[in-house]
């Protein structure tokens, strides 16, 4: 060996650890909310789980899976119209072992208090690896309450294969229909945007037929023609796709077989070359008089897929922790073995401090996403279910949104090693935007809060209810709370002009003392303190690494 060549004091390689187990905050999320309660937080699936995502192999796929990016084949050899994308194998492995985790549609094969909690942990353990697959992984949960709404005979045939563990990356065909399935969605188009009442895409009712094959009927049969801005995962099986019919946008199914087994027309016209995301697939598509099946009512396409909305909107929050779960695993790593000016990194206050910092994000980040899980499971009630459709947009805007300048301040404590592609967290800074803009970027969500405490008060109030649990347990922590509320009554004074001027702060506010109440009353003393003095006091910094005098930073070290 070259003696300029030894390797010494460089950082061993983050293989063979579980994930789930070492996740003190989810662990503990899972013990108090999931199905099992406290016996089953530290065993059981979500331990295999976190042992296949932190293995060596499953790290090598989700590297290739993403350094090997969809490659679009519009024609076959011989001129043929095919429209398909090919994935690398990694690819296939991982959103393989995922489906049959049931990280897509656990909650709905196995409802019950707790469902959604578990699955919300196996999808978060995937998507803190490999993110990208989680996109058709995503979608596909959140297509089952929709697709509750079909005739009979579509719902009968197709959730069957939406609830199955199986993968089958092939689209099938005649005497070959497939048992298992993903479902995706596309909704926007260029024009557009997320102002989806302004689609162009025109569907036309089939002669009355109510036919659709298959065991029964399909419900009613339409023509779509139109332009798709952007559909992610194109490969999927099936789609929900909004058009204009004859009262008005309206949501269908859109399968990429037909019953007979021919191709359904699905012209993909390009793959879109994005910041991150690359192991998936997001593109433009054409529909030409396609075959799709009215779900709902002419007229109800927003109302109909809302729920389907709704969800990826929590995925996205569950994304987001995933990813600032990573971000902080490969600091706290790092810190800890590396050394620099005669001491390891994790032994210098000034580093101890921004890991600290950033674990308290994370952790605030997976108990808001796990809590807001529970309140999509069966057993919720009416004012959990309010509490939900507010909490899911301020969660949604606020932990996403938190994401990017997170996994900068992660990578930084790499230092060039982590700005280079060979270590995980370059590729995890050009995924954190994504979360921020899919399913309604920063503006839109703020504005749904507003639309919110005009239409729903109710959900304000539930809101509250929840987040006051935590009252009377530190007084920076009530003063925010009383702030929020106030400017809550002050909104619910002002014209419309004047309270869009406030949505983003009130978003915040609202999103910040839901993340403190969660923190104090779940997390150890020395994490709520320092996250509520932080965050809704004034003793943060503007960046990450400034904390209170006093704070218990080995132990918020601890838990990383």
């Amino acid at each position: 060996m070259i003696s300029t060549h030894e390797v010494e004091n460089q950082v061993p390689a983050r293989e063979g650890v579980d994930e789930y187990t070492s996740n003190v905050p989810l662990v503990e999320a899972v013990a108090r909310w999931g199905r099992g309660g406290a016996e089953a937080s530290a065993r059981g699936p979500l331990a295999d789980v976190g042992a296949l995502v932190g293995s060596a192999a499953f790290q090598r796929d989700a590297e290739r899976a993403n350094t090997h990016p969809p490659v679009l084949h519009t024609f076959d050899r011989w001129g043929r119209r095919i429209d398909e994308v090919e994935y690398d194998d990694a690819y296939h492995r991982v959103i393989g072992a995922a489906v049959a985790a049931a990280a897509h549609t656990g909650a709905a094969a196995r409802p019950g208090p707790g469902a959604n909690v578990d699955r919300a942990a196996a999808f978060l353990l995937f998507a803190q690896v490999e993110p990208g697959h989680a996109c058709p992984v995503s979608m596909t949960h959140a297509a089952v309450p929709t697709l509750e709404l079909a005739a009979s005979g579509l719902r009968d045939e197709w959730m069957p294969r939406l609830l199955s563990r199986e993968y089958d990356p092939a689209l099938g065909g005649a005497g070959a229909a497939k048992s298992s399935a993903l479902v995706g969605m596309a909704m926007t188009e260029k024009q557009g945007g997320s102002d989806v009442r302004a689609n162009t895409t025109l569907a036309e009712r089939r002669g009355g037929s109510e036919s659709g094959g298959g065991s029964g009927s399909w419900g009613a049969e339409y023509g779509l023609t139109g332009h798709k801005w952007f559909c992610s995962a194109p490969m999927s099986d099936a789609f929900l796709v909004l058009a204009q019919a004859r009262h008005g946008l309206s949501c269908f199914f859109v399968p990429r077989v037909l019953p007979d087994g021919s191709r359904n027309v699905f012209r993909i016209q390009r793959l879109k070359d994005k910041l991150g995301n690359r192991s998936n697939a997001s593109s433009e598509i054409e529909l030409d008089d396609t075959s799709g099946w009215l779900i709902g009512e002419e007229g109800r396409g927003v109302a109909t897929i809302v729920q389907m909305v709704t969800r990826t909107r929590l995925d996205c929050v569950i994304g987001s922790a995933a990813g600032m779960r990573q971000d902080v695993a490969e600091a706290a790593w790092h810190v800890r073995h590396r050394r620099a000016f005669g001491a390891l990194l994790v032994d210098q206050p000034a580093m101890a401090a921004v890991v600290a910092d950033l674990s308290l994000e994370s952790e605030a980040a997976t108990l808001t996403a796990m809590r807001l899980a529970r309140a999509y499971d069966v057993d919720a009630t009416d004012a959990e279910q309010a509490f939900r459709r507010l909490a899911t947009a301020v969660a949604k805007y606020w932990v996403c949104k938190r994401g990017a300048g997170h996994a900068a301040e992660a990578l930084e404590c790499l230092g060039g090693n982590g700005y280079t592609e060979s270590f995980p967290l370059a590729r995890r800074y050009r995924e954190q935007p994504l979360l921020a803009i899919w399913e309604g970027s920063g503006n839109v969500i703020a504005l749904d809060v507003l639309r919110v405490l005009v239409r729903e008060p109710e959900a304000f109030e539930a809101f509250f209810d929840e987040v006051g649990s935590a009252a009377g347990e530190s007084p920076v922590f009530d003063a925010a709370l009383d702030s929020a509320q106030s400017l809550v009554r002050e909104l619910s004074a002002t014209d419309a002009a004047g309270a869009a001027s406030l949505a983003r702060e009130l978003t915040e506010r609202l999103a910040l003392v839901l993340q403190g109440s969660l923190t104090l009353r779940h997390s150890p003393g020395g994490v709520a303190d320092a996250f509520v003095r932080t965050r809704l006091g004034d003793e943060g910094g503007r960046q990450y690494g400034v904390l209170p005098r006093g704070a218990d930073v080995e132990g918020i070290l601890a838990r990383a």
